[in-house]
């Protein structure tokens, strides 16, 4: 897929390719600017002008990539929920809040999984994910 085999060479990173990895995002999004600021924000994500023009995205430890695109509904029902890992939901679930998402389901330390719910500015609901400590 190209998507998945350009970014590597301009983040100037190295990654695994392999049958059923992951490697492509579309978020949707009425602004696209506004977008970008919410997810360096919360996510610490690199972005970039592609060729094309439009404005591209890389998670944190550059394996996958991805880009805002408009002209398409919000996701705001979680069918597929994608997760982003985090060092910590809590603080990250206020810099959402900070940022203008909102928290969908709250962290709940007693469950055996940490994660919160949360809707980006454009009702988006995507899923933080932090390792619980042992």
């Amino acid at each position: 897929m190209k998507f998945c085999r350009d970014w590597p060479r301009i983040a100037g990173m190295s990654p695994k390719y392999a049958h059923g990895k992951i490697c492509y995002l579309q978020i949707p999004t009425t602004d696209i600017e506004r977008s970008v600021a919410f997810y360096q924000k919360v996510c610490g994500w690199k972005t970039r002008t592609r060729g094309d023009g439009s404005m591209a995205f890389d998670d944190g430890v550059g394996e996958v990539s991805g880009a805002w695109v408009t002209g398409r509904p919000s996701s705001p029902t979680p069918g597929l929920l994608l997760f982003i890992m985090v060092d910590d939901v809590a603080a990250s679930s206020k810099i959402v809040e900070a940022s203008g998402g909102r928290i969908v389901t709250a962290l709940d330390k007693n469950a055996p999984e940490w994660f919160a719910l949360f809707a980006d500015p454009d009702g988006n609901v995507l899923g933080l994910y932090q390792e619980r400590p042992r």
